[in-house]
């Protein structure tokens, strides 16, 4: 089990280097310090000038941590919208976050294609009252990724008061993001950062902060230890409201200290290379057949395909070679496989992934 190569969309592979990071982390006993010390103070600014870096955020931006994407959908909407968000929805996780607006009591409305399908920006009709756009960059339950040129192109058709939100919880570090085209983007570490599950990370702008400060101005409830307000305010002290993930946050500034140092040009790049790999074995696969059809809308990150052996029957073939990929989301489960390609899958792993796959399953 120890030699287990997970294969799975989230949680999924570790980082290679992670178990060495967790034993420093326990010798030094960093999940016992207090996280309003200097100790922890470091450990934050150390994770969020990594992240600066390997993502060339811009000044304007700030970066939070909470609890999970999940949580960061909720949040976004309590904080910056008032009456209406706009969804562009393809997926099982994309239509939650729309579902979430409408639990919180705002006029959500959604432009939905179906699922595994993506979308063709010249039909789409945003609404000029939405304050929120929602999009999805790497539908995680279907494989559909957006363009990065369509994400920027959004600006254009919004008004200017519109904030543009990116759910890139399965992609991040991968989207090269202008992010002056957007205002906010999440991500959570257990996807393409190699990480144990339990930390989202938050990015921001100036607008967005904004628009949460004039809601609290004007007596709207933006919620309480995690509003953009209070999480903003302890963020500038390298400190979060409440008793945070500290080993994860102490983690992923170790990970992403590495990646910046193998250079983000290069893992987007092996990114690419793999995803060519499992693509190029599906399409001659006798077992497979790629569910994302088009091309441009595929993914590079989590790989869907349908499957003729149920998934489960693949997985019990996998499991003697220490190998193991995820199954299709919700009632999809036993008829669609998702492949994750995240950076902590080699390439030579993935090569052998292929190899066993197509001995195995054709």
């Amino acid at each position: 089990m120890e030699n287990k190569v997970f294969f799975t969309p989230g949680p999924s592979e570790l980082y290679p280097t992670v178990p060495r990071h967790m034993a420093s982390a326990m010798e030094n006993k960093i999940g016992s310090i207090s996280h309003r010390s200097q100790q922890f103070k470091d450990i934050y600014a150390h994770a969020v000038s990594g992240l600066r870096q390997l993502l060339q955020l811009p000044d304007n931006y700030e970066v939070l941590f909470l609890s999970s994407a999940n949580e960061i959908w909720e949040r976004s909407i309590q904080n910056t919208v008032e009456q209406e968000s706009f969804h562009l929805v393809n997926g099982s996780f994309s239509d939650r976050f729309y579902e979430i607006a409408q639990e919180l009591g705002r006029k959500a409305s959604k432009y939905e294609v179906p699922f595994g399908e993506g979308f063709h920006l010249e039909s789409i009709a945003i609404p000029a009252s939405a304050e929120l756009i929602a999009l999805t960059h790497n539908e995680t339950s279907s494989g559909v990724s957006m363009p990065v040129t369509d994400v920027h192109a959004v600006r254009a058709r919004t008004t200017s008061d519109a904030l543009i939100f990116v759910d890139a919880v399965s992609s991040m570090p991968i989207p090269d993001i202008d992010y002056s085209l957007i205002d906010s983007a999440f991500f959570s570490v257990q996807k393409c950062f190699g990480l144990p599950a339990g930390l989202g990370v938050w990015l921001v702008n100036d607008r967005c902060m904004a628009k949460a400060e004039a809601l609290q101005a004007n007596g709207f409830s933006v919620g309480s230890y995690h509003s953009l307000t209070s999480l903003l305010s302890k963020a500038k002290a390298h400190q979060t409201p409440e008793t945070p993930n500290v080993l994860n946050i102490y983690l992923l500034g170790q990970v992403v200290e590495e990646m910046n140092k193998k250079g983000i040009g290069l893992i987007r790049q092996e990114t690419e290379t793999k995803a060519s790999l499992i693509y190029d074995y599906l399409e001659r696969s006798t077992n497979f057949d790629i569910a994302v059809q088009e091309p441009a809308h595929r993914s590079t990150t989590t790989i869907v395909a349908n499957t003729i052996l149920p998934t489960s029957e693949i997985n019990k073939h996998l499991s003697p070679y220490d190998m193991a990929i995820g199954s299709g989301y919700g009632n999809r489960k036993e008829n669609q496989v998702r492949i994750a390609n995240f950076p902590a899958h080699s390439v030579a792993q993935v090569q052998a992934l292929v190899y066993k796959l197509e001995e195995l399953v054709g």
